[in-house]
This record gives structure tokens, C-alpha cells and sequence, in this order.
């Protein structure tokens, strides 16, 4: 895919303010559909993708730190935030194809992309696609590395998903909804780890056209039986790609044992464990997180794209073999089956 990764000597970093007026939310129309985002900064492209049913506000905490030395990027992805919501294509490869051309009408050639959850499977994409134009991945308790999933997200996936949906906005539903979300923290269960977060992505489906969205978005990577999209059968594409793998251990939308199954499944990655911390790590220790992101982009260089080691690595055909994830190595299975018929 790229030449391998040379590790470089921390920089010392060219600090620049930002300015309140950065952080407002603008747009820009690509094929007929307005696509909002955040964009603030100067110095190398830093793309940061959020999950499902979250936005670019989701970053907002990082961004004016992590703009001082990177020319920082949030989209809000179609049908998420203050983005269109159209009846249209929710898939995570049309996703990436809208990155894609985010940047290309920003003028920005090639970026390191910061993926989190459902935002992790459109990097991943992303950089399968259009490799060529991605420099460095960060995963943060990123989608697409196995079958399991919260439970939760199973059921939205299922017929009626609308209704059960509309009932949360029904009036008096807050108080119970938000008490549930409160004794869940009080209990110290995983998902309490995320309370504040769930109650966010409530509020984030305020109508009809909102909802439907969210369950497009949802049925396209996630089904009764989990998910649906898996890239561990091209992982090993990433060979030479700097990539690094955060997580919280106690995620209970994405279990960290993906994680140390994708970290296997995925050359020369790197693995970096928040105790303590939910599906949302950069909120859990936003300090931290800035912390390695900054190290990480400032000790390794840009991946170096080469069509004749992409060529190489696709008729060597290495499969993510050796991942000690029970769901890594049912999905490569099931890869196998697949093209054997």
C-alpha cells in the first residue's frame, strides 16, 4: 500500500491562536445537498469524522487546541448535525466519498484522518478508497473491525426502529429517559461510562426526517445480528500506513477486545487503552487524547502511496490472519466462504 513509516523527531510546534470566529459552523453544496462543517486552523490537514447520530460539535473541545498546529476539519456527515437529510445513499463508502470531495473543494490533497465509532469505519474506507490521499488513520473505538455491537443498536436496526424512536420525544419522556441514563452512571455499569453522551444523541433526533436518518445510517453497517460492514479482511492493506487504535476499556457500544483484535490484524499499528473510559475516550480525557494525536502526527511521516506495493500487497492477497478476536476470525472466515462460491 505505501512504503513503511519512518518515526521521526518530535517537532516542536508552531502554536497559533484561534480565533472564536473559526468554530462557527459553515457549508458548502456538493450534489445538490448542503454539508455543514468546522473548519479552523493552519499546518497539516487533520480530519476528525464523528459516530452515528452525533456532529462536529461532538470535537469541540479539541479543536481550537488541536488547530494551533494542524489545519483542522470536522464535517458533519449527511444526515448527522446541521448537514441535509436527505432519502439517499447512508452507506460508509458514500460517506467516504463525500470526505472525499469535502476536501477536494477545500483545496486539501491529502489529510490524517481521526475516525470515532461509525466515523472509524469512513476512515478506514476512506483510506481503502482514496489511499493516495491519506496520510496517517487514528481510530477511536472505530466500527468495522468485527460483528458485535451494543444490543441496543441491534434493535434500532429492526422494523418498527421509527416508532421506538418517536416515543423518546413524546412529552415526559425526558425526565424517565435521562433517570435511566442516571442510575445506569450511578451503578458504574460500562454503558453509564457514556451517560451524558446517550442523552445527546436523544436530543440529536428532534423530528421525523432526523430519525429516519439515523435509522438509514444504522441498517446500512448494522443488522439484527450485528455488523454488517467488516474491513479486517483488508487490514493488511494498511502495512506502511501509520495507524494508531484508541479505546476505551470499558466501551460497551464497541468492546475493546476489537480493538486488540484490529491492532493484530493491522502492521506496525499502534494501541493506546483509556482506563476507565467509555465509547467516548476524548471526552473521558480530552487532554490525553490531544496529547497523542499531536505525538502521533508529529513523530511519524505522511504514508507514501506507491501503486506498485498496492499492486504488490493485493495479489499477495495476505489475509488479517492471527487476530485473537473470536469476531476477527469469524469474519474472515465467512470472507473466505464468500469467495469460494
Amino acid at each position: 500500500m505505501v512504503d513503511a513509516p519512518q518515526h521521526l523527531p518530535a517537532r516542536a510546534p508552531r502554536l497559533r491562536r484561534v480565533g472564536d470566529g473559526e468554530l462557527q459552523v459553515r457549508h458548502r453544496v456538493l450534489h445538490g445537498y448542503r454539508r455543514a462543517f468546522r473548519m479552523a486552523g493552519e499546518g497539516p490537514a487533520l480530519v476528525l469524522i464523528h459516530g452515528i447520530g452525533d456532529s462536529s460539535a461532538t470535537w469541540a473541545e479539541l479543536i481550537p487546541d488541536l488547530a494551533r498546529t494542524h489545519t483542522v476539519i470536522a464535517p458533519d456527515l449527511l444526515g448527522h448535525g446541521a448537514s441535509d437529510k436527505p432519502r439517499a445513499d447512508y452507506s460508509v463508502a458514500a460517506y467516504a466519498n463525500g470526505v472525499r470531495d469535502l476536501l477536494s473543494t477545500l483545496g486539501i490533497e491529502s489529510a490524517t484522518l481521526v475516525g470515532h465509532s461509525l466515523g472509524g469505519g469512513v476512515a478506514m474506507q476512506f483510506a481503502y478508497q482514496f489511499p493516495e490521499r491519506t496520510e496517517r488513520l487514528v481510530l477511536v473505538s472505530a466500527g468495522g473491525v468485527g460483528r458485535e455491537v451494543n444490543p441496543g443498536l441491534r434493535l434500532v436496526s429492526l422494523p418498527g426502529a421509527h416508532l421506538a424512536l418517536s416515543a423518546l420525544r413524546l412529552p415526559g419522556m425526558r425526565f424517565p429517559v435521562g433517570l435511566a441514563v442516571r442510575l445506569m452512571k450511578l451503578l458504574d455499569t460500562d454503558l453509564g461510562q457514556d451517560a451524558p453522551e446517550l442523552l445527546t444523541l436523544v436530543d440529536a433526533l428532534p423530528d421525523e426526517t432526523s430519525r429516519d436518518a439515523f435509522v438509514r445510517t444504522l441498517r446500512a453497517v448494522v443488522d439484527w445480528r450485528g455488523q454488517v460492514v467488516t474491513m479486517l479482511d483488508r487490514c493488511y492493506l494498511t502495512e506502511g500506513m501509520p495507524t494508531m487504535l484508541l479505546w476505551g476499556d470499558r466501551d460497551s457500544v464497541v468492546p475493546v477486545r476489537h480493538a486488540y483484535g484490529a491492532h493484530e490484524a493491522m502492521p506496525g499499528s499502534r494501541l493506546e487503552i483509556f482506563e476507565g473510559a467509555g465509547h467516548f475516550p476524548f471526552h473521558t480525557d480530552p487532554a490525553r487524547f490531544r496529547a497523542l494525536v499531536e505525538e502521533f502526527t508529529g513523530t511519524t511521516a505522511p504514508a507514501d502511496w506507491s501503486r506498485d506495493r498496492w499492486r504488490g500487497l493485493l495479489r499477495e492477497g495476505r489475509p488479517a490472519a492471527g487476530t485473537s478476536s473470536a469476531a476477527g476470525e469469524r469474519d474472515l472466515k465467512e470472507a473466505s466462504e464468500r469467495s469460494a462460491t
